[in-house]
């Protein structure tokens, strides 16, 4: 670990943001799962959330998400309902990417709220029962042939939205991690390699100094 890696790991970690999530129901192709993956971690996204394709397992593609997926942790669900619930009765304001009576273009809401915009799979889109169970409907305004973008790149055009309202609003200019939190996860991104073996073994990760060297006998 170079000190120039570890300040860069700190700048990336005191700007993440816990309180905005994307929550993908059954996205099934790999490049726009991890495109999606990409765009979360260049705007500070901590952690994704999905239901896997009904194949079981979550989808990857080394050469779309520049290795975002080792940056944004994936937390799997069930089923998309429950997932919604799940991220509300957490304090999360679910909107879902879906065209109804009720939809209000994407740049309405207030994304300085603890938010996580509901992606549908790639043919289907949200389900109706998705789309009701979410707090609001967002659509982005389309004035061509087309009717609906890419997941990836509706993704990319509603979090760089979120983005923008959070940097307005200075959530960017100091850490919304917790103290411990913060820690913990710079150990993981400094040390991948050695981080499991203190979890398998149930220790407590070692402290690290300014530089991101291991302190020895010290614990976080």
């Amino acid at each position: 670990m170079t000190p120039e890696r570890y300040a860069k790991i700190m700048r990336v970690l005191a700007q993440r943001q816990p309180t905005l999530s994307v929550l993908m129901d059954e996205v099934n192709k790999p490049h726009n799962f991890s495109a999606v993956l990409r765009t979360c971690d260049a705007v500070g996204v901590l952690r994704a959330h999905a239901v896997p394709p009904k194949s079981g397992s979550l989808p990857t593609y080394e050469a779309t998400s520049g290795s975002a997926h080792k940056w944004v942790e994936v937390q799997t669900h069930k089923e998309i309902v429950g997932a919604v619930r799940q991220l509300q009765a957490a304090g999360f304001q679910v909107l879902a990417t879906h065209l109804s009576e009720q939809s209000m273009d994407y740049r309405q809401p207030d994304y300085t709220r603890p938010t996580a915009v509901l992606l549908g799979a790639e043919k289907w889109g949200v389900s109706d029962e998705a789309a009701r169970a979410a707090d609001h409907n967002i659509v982005i305004p389309m004035l061509g042939m087309v009717q609906s973008l890419n997941v990836s790149v509706a993704a990319a055009t509603i979090l760089f939205e979120a983005q923008r309202q959070r940097l307005t609003a200075g959530m960017y200019a100091q850490p919304q991690l917790e103290a411990a939190e913060l820690a913990r996860l710079a150990f993981e991104w400094s040390y991948p390699e050695l981080a499991p073996l203190y979890r398998e073994r149930g220790e407590r990760y070692p402290a690290m100094d300014a530089a991101g060297q291991i302190v020895r006998g010290d614990e976080l």
